[in-house]
């Protein structure tokens, strides 16, 4: 960051509490365009290249004195191996601790002994990983950690980034970790734009991971609820580590335990540092904006950002399967099921007949298994279908039922076979296609409504595709899909060989 822009950002943080008090309250407004063969297609966003291959798109929207802002990086849990899975996420946790300038009363007091906990936490890894780990050195190693953590969190301001976009009159402040994609988001008055650039360009180029065994902790209590103690969470993470057992579509996007637990604060940081530069960024800027003052704002504050590296390749490929596989969970929890065939990525020519079968299936109270299960027979509380649980790479079409007492799983998984033979023996009504394509000629203009959603879906298609309209020309792709494709699609890919299910039964013992 130059002189001049560190210097900006200082003036940012000391007059920010008392500009806070003076902005109004001021609602996103929608804007819809008029009908056309392909509504998002001729948005006049602008697309600005900087030369370390960070991309810009802007997109003037004048309805009302906001902007929404996304960073999305196509980096995600598939890019991880065993050893640091769960990664990507514990960086979404880590990006929100500040830097240099921000978050820290004096970080050249604190960094050495962020450092010094660092090697600390080293060797400790390293006695670890011994045949014969001494007990008592470990113990005294961790503790050593923790005090070192103890007095570098003295020079810390907890939540500074977050406090200085909140006192601008930010909203929405956030992050996500995906398969394939990590994004960071926020909403701000535009006449606070400025100050993103600069707040952002400032983690991007030097993040300081502080407080990092800390949250650490909160990613694990996060686990637990998810994944551990969550009903759903179980089921999920069982059907895709039967359903994949080479692809990491197969590790959940939190990782593993054993990784979180041996995880370094360099080793992410480094990570960091590889991955998430500019040249695997793309923002969106969506609102009362100036394209012009946008890109001149993009290369003074974006224009230094080291490009990295490109993403860790997915060179994994899931294997044939011959044949059926089932797993039951034991939890103290009411039945559930999920049943998942190997299917095909969302780029594939046949996506959008899976995608049209999905919806055909569940997508509302007059599909054939929301009538058959909920509305029917009642022996389900809940079913959903769709394709999972990426999108780049060779997935899953899943159903998902939660069985209602006294039916049971068997019942509910007979059922949804029954409905499928029947699709497959006989292509669906052409009038229930209808239904679906004019809920999504609907859904083309209610997507446009909202910056923010406009704005992640547009960084989403360029990153993905390398195109932002693409996004817009997928859902079309929909619309072209015929009864005979469905059936066809339903014949190909749901069938036996290819199946996996994961049932819950409540644990032996349990009241």
């Amino acid at each position: 960051m130059s002189v001049a822009s560190k210097t900006r950002l200082r003036r940012f943080r000391l007059t920010l509490a008392t500009a806070a008090l003076l902005l109004p309250t001021l609602p996103l407004a929608a804007q819809i365009p008029p009908a056309t063969p392909a509504p998002g297609e001729q948005l006049p966003v602008v697309r600005h290249v900087l030369d370390n291959g960070m991309i810009f798109l802007i997109l003037p929207r004048r309805q009302a004195p906001t902007v929404s802002l996304v960073v999305h990086y196509p980096v995600g849990s598939v890019n991880e191996h065993l050893g640091n899975t769960g990664i990507a996420h514990v960086l979404e946790h880590m990006l929100f601790k500040g830097s240099r300038e921000i978050g820290t009363t004096d970080s050249a007091l604190e960094a050495p002994l962020l450092a010094a906990a660092d090697a600390a936490h080293d060797s400790l890894l390293t006695e670890l990983a011994g045949p014969r780990p001494d007990t008592a050195r470990l113990r005294d190693l961790a503790e050593a950690v923790g005090s070192f953590e103890d007095r570098a969190e003295a020079y810390a301001v907890p939540n500074e980034y977050a406090r200085i976009l909140s006192a601008a009159g930010g909203r929405g402040l956030n992050a996500t970790t995906s398969y394939e994609a990590t994004r960071y988001y926020v909403e701000l008055p535009a006449n606070r734009l400025e100050l993103w650039f600069a707040l952002e360009s400032d983690r991007m180029r030097d993040p300081v991971l502080r407080g990092f065994h800390t949250e650490l902790d909160v990613v694990h209590e996060e686990r637990r609820t998810r994944l551990e103690t969550s009903p759903g969470g179980i089921v999920q993470t069982a059907l895709l580590a039967t359903a994949f057992q080479v692809h990491p579509y197969g590790v959940p996007v939190i990782g593993h335990a054993v990784d979180l637990e041996h995880m370094a604060r360099g080793q992410v940081a480094e990570y960091f540092r590889d991955y998430y530069g500019a040249r695997n960024a793309v923002a969106a800027i969506v609102g009362d904006v100036d394209p012009e003052q946008v890109v001149a704002w993009a290369e003074e504050y974006f224009g230094a950002v080291p490009a990295g590296r490109p993403a860790p390749p997915v060179l994994a490929r899931e294997p044939g399967q011959a044949g059926e596989r089932r797993i039951t969970v034991e939890f103290d929890a009411e039945p559930r099921l999920m049943i998942g065939w190997r299917a095909v990525s969302g780029l594939h020519e046949d996506a959008p007949a899976l995608q049209m079968l999905a919806s055909l299936l569940t997508a509302g109270r007059s599909t054939r298994l929301y009538r058959r299960l909920v509305a029917g027979d009642r022996s389900a509380i809940h079913v959903s279908a769709y394709l999972g649980p990426g999108f780049a790479y060779p997935g899953l079409f899943i159903v998902n039922a939660v069985p209602k007492a006294p039916h049971t799983a068997h019942e509910v998984e007979v059922a949804i076979y029954q409905e499928l033979d029947d699709i497959r023996a006989n292509a669906p009504d052409p009038a229930a296609l209808d239904r679906i394509k004019n809920q999504i000629r609907a859904g083309e203009f209610r997507r446009l409504s909202s910056n923010l959603e406009l704005g992640m879906q547009i960084a989403e298609s360029e990153a993905v595709f390398g195109d932002w309209r693409e996004t817009f020309r997928q859902s079309r792709r929909i619309l072209e899909v015929t009864p005979e494709d469905v059936r066809r699609v339903a014949v190909e890919y749901l069938n036996v060989h290819t199946r996996t299910v994961a049932t819950m039964v409540r644990k032996e013992g349990s009241p």
